[in-house]
């Protein structure tokens, strides 16, 4: 039986950027999308401008970020803040539990692993500090072909 290699090597600069989720963050899509497909994973490099935030928020599947260089204060859904840097990683688990809110405070750059290649299963949903409610907007579910108004039952 011949063995044929389905190594891939890349490198990073090759790869073209694009707006993130946020306005100040920028996001590489490393693998796990349509020019680089895999089977569960999708990562992507991001970096976000110093006074950048990403609100409190949470996904359905798991994520994992890795903190490559900056400094960040990441907040849980119970308020307790995170100094977050070069070195520091978080795991959040999908739910509401694992909710997190970046404040970036030096321009920082991260690894974020999610444990799906599905668009639709990547959806953020954000959280009323006050009321510890989520909600997702429409336009987000549509972005992610997670909605539809289709009348078939």
């Amino acid at each position: 039986m011949e063995v044929k290699s389905t190594l891939k090597v890349i490198n990073e600069a090759d790869i073209q950027g694009g707006v993130g989720v946020i306005p100040g963050q920028n996001m590489k899509r490393l693998i796990g999308c349509a020019e680089i497909p895999t089977d569960r994973l999708r990562v992507g490099l991001a970096t976000y401008v110093p006074g950048s935030i990403e609100s409190l928020h949470w996904h359905p599947i798991e994520a994992f970020y890795y903190i490559i260089s900056g400094h960040a204060t990441v907040r849980d859904i119970e308020g307790k803040e995170y100094e977050v840097g070069a070195g520091s990683f978080l795991y959040c688990p999908p739910g509401i539990a694992g909710s997190h809110e970046w404040e970036v405070k030096e321009s920082l750059q991260l690894l974020a692993i999610r444990g799906t290649t599905e668009s639709n299963k990547k959806l953020q949903f954000s959280v009323d500090k006050a009321t510890k409610r989520s909600y997702i907007d429409l336009e987000e579910l549509a972005k992610r072909d997670a909605i539809s108004f289709s009348s078939h039952y």
